[in-house]
């Protein structure tokens, strides 16, 4: 996200941890990427980076600039590998973020819009918004026109324990989508 974190960021897991999120992204993420690989993960550090330090990885997270704006902790890092968990619904342009990339390899997730939901907007956060909410096929869009091809990709529901249609609807649609992308050579990008 953008800037230091703020209160809001640091308590969002407290009550609303997101324990199935995070197994089925770790599952997703030991699949392409081993601990032998230096990861840059996009944001400030967090819950799942500081999960994937535990399990062995080397992370280092970006200063929380402005992704759409600044790119210097994209371009300085030497990482082999980029991380971008629910980061690019965050940002007007990610498709900028995405030409700077110098790792060859992405792993990202975002939540996919959901026809029954409008996009989320804290009211009192202004860096906690999603000003986009893709559809899968445009999430794939985005990444093959900034030079990524899809290796693997996969989704899961977001079930919740609240009674009504929307929760209904929330198990068994799904909610997250994640992709393992690597950079196309520069003759086919």
């Amino acid at each position: 996200m953008h800037g230091q974190p703020t209160l809001q960021a640091v308590q969002m897991y407290e009550n609303t941890y997101p324990s199935k999120r995070f197994q089925h992204t770790l599952e997703f993420l030991r699949k392409h990427v081993s601990t032998d690989e230096s990861i840059l993960d996009l944001g400030v550090e967090n819950p799942f980076s500081k999960i994937m330090k535990e399990q062995g990885y080397s992370v280092e997270n970006t200063k929380g600039e402005d992704l759409d704006l600044d790119f210097s902790s994209v371009k300085a890092s030497e990482a082999q590998v980029v991380t971008a968990f629910e980061i690019f619904e965050h940002l007007l342009a990610p498709f900028n973020t995405l030409r700077e990339i110098k790792a060859n390899k992405l792993v990202a997730s975002i939540p996919l819009k959901l026809w029954f939901s409008p996009a989320y907007r804290s009211k009192t956060d202004p860096w906690d918004r999603h000003y986009h909410e893709f559809e899968d096929w445009q999430f794939d869009w985005l990444l093959e026109k900034a030079g990524w091809e899809i290796k693997d990709r996969a989704k899961w529901t977001n079930p919740v324990k609240k009674i009504g249609l929307r929760p209904l609807l929330r198990s068994f649609t799904p909610r997250y989508y994640i992709v393992y992308a690597e950079k196309k050579p520069a003759d086919q990008a």
